[in-house]
C-alpha cells in the first residue's frame, strides 16, 4: 500500500488563535469606547448649540420688546399676579416674582412711511397744539399719517383693534390719553380732553406687553390696554420652553435681564444656557 507523503500547511497554533483574539477585543474595546466618547462629545455639544440658539433668539424677541417701553409704566408681576411698580422697592425676594409687565409705544407705525415720495411716518411724536389751553381736546402732529397708523394697528390686532384703542403719552406723564376713532391725517382727536398742557413730543400705544414664566414656560402676553397696570388678559404666544431663570432688574431708563433654560440630553443630565442683555 502506497502513502502519500503528509503535506505541510502553514497554520495558527490554537495559542496563537487566544492571543489574537485576546488582542482584537481589546482593540474592539478601545474603539467602542472612542465611539462612544464620540457621539457623547456630539450630543453634548449639540444640547448646547440648541440651548444657546433658543435662548438667544428669545432674548433677542425680547430685546426688541422692551426698547420700546415707556418708562414709569414698567411693573413686576408677582408670583400671585399682582402688580409691583419697578419704581419701588422689592416687597419679597427674586423668587417672589415671574415676569414684568409694561406699556409699548408702536414702533412699528412710528418707523414705518407712507412711500418713498410721501415720506411721512404713522405718527411722528412731535405736537402742536392748536388751542394751547389747559383743556386740549385735539392735537396737531406734524409729519404723521394717521390713517396709516390705524391701516397698520388692525393689520397687527389678533383681535381687529383700531387706532381709537389707541392712548398717547408725553413725557413724564403716566396718564394714557385715549384717542378718539375719527383720527385721521395729522390731527390727534381726544375722546376725553386732557387736563392739562400738551407737551410737544408724545408717544402713542396701542398694547400692553407682559413676559410672565409659567410651569417653567415663558409666555409673551400682548395685545391688551395700554394702560399702566392693565389685566393682562390670554391673548398670548410661547417664546420658550423649560426656562430655569428669568431675572431683570430696571434702573432709570435700563432694562437688564438674564435668561437661562435647561436642554435635556437623556437620563439626569442637562444642559444649561443662559443670556444677559441690557436694554436702553
Amino acid at each position: 500500500m502506497y502513502l502519500k507523503p503528509s503535506v505541510h500547511r502553514p497554520a495558527y497554533t490554537l495559542l496563537e488563535l487566544v492571543f489574537a483574539i485576546v488582542v482584537l477585543g481589546i482593540v474592539s474595546g478601545i474603539g467602542a469606547e472612542i465611539i462612544a466618547n464620540v457621539y457623547e462629545s456630539y450630543i453634548i455639544q449639540r444640547a448646547q448649540h440648541r440651548a444657546s440658539l433658543k435662548t438667544e433668539l428669545a432674548s433677542l424677541q425680547i430685546a426688541n420688546r422692551l426698547r420700546y417701553a415707556i418708562p414709569d409704566t414698567i411693573y413686576r408681576i408677582k408670583s400671585d399676579d399682582t402688580l409691583e411698580s419697578t419704581n419701588l422697592p422689592l416687597s419679597g425676594t427674586g423668587d417672589s416674582y415671574k415676569g414684568i409687565q409694561w406699556v409699548g409705544y408702536d414702533g412699528d407705525s412710528f418707523e414705518s412711511i407712507v412711500s418713498s415720495t410721501n415720506r411721512k411716518s404713522g405718527w411722528s411724536g412731535f405736537a402742536d397744539v392748536e388751542h394751547p389751553s389747559t383743556d386740549i381736546s385735539h392735537i396737531k402732529t406734524q409729519g404723521s399719517s394717521l390713517d396709516l397708523t390705524d391701516t397698520i394697528i388692525s393689520n397687527l390686532s389678533p383681535n381687529g383693534k383700531s387706532i381709537g384703542d389707541a392712548y398717547i403719552y408725553f413725557p413724564l406723564d403716566t396718564t394714557a390719553y385715549r384717542v378718539a376713532s375719527d383720527t385721521t391725517g395729522d390731527i390727534i382727536h381726544l375722546a376725553s380732553s386732557a387736563s392739562k398742557t400738551v407737551k410737544e413730543h408724545y408717544k402713542l400705544a396701542w398694547s400692553s406687553y407682559a413676559l410672565s414664566v409659567e410651569n417653567r414656560d415663558l409666555y409673551l402676553y400682548y395685545d391688551f390696554p395700554a394702560t399702566p397696570a392693565a389685566n393682562k388678559g390670554n391673548t398670548k404666544q410661547l417664546l420658550l420652553k423649560n426656562v430655569s431663570t428669568f431675572k431683570f432688574k430696571v434702573s432709570g431708563r435700563t432694562i437688564r435681564f438674564k435668561l437661562c433654560i435647561d436642554e435635556e440630553i437623556g437620563g439626569d443630565y442637562n444642559i444649561t444656557s443662559c443670556k444677559e442683555k441690557a436694554v436702553f
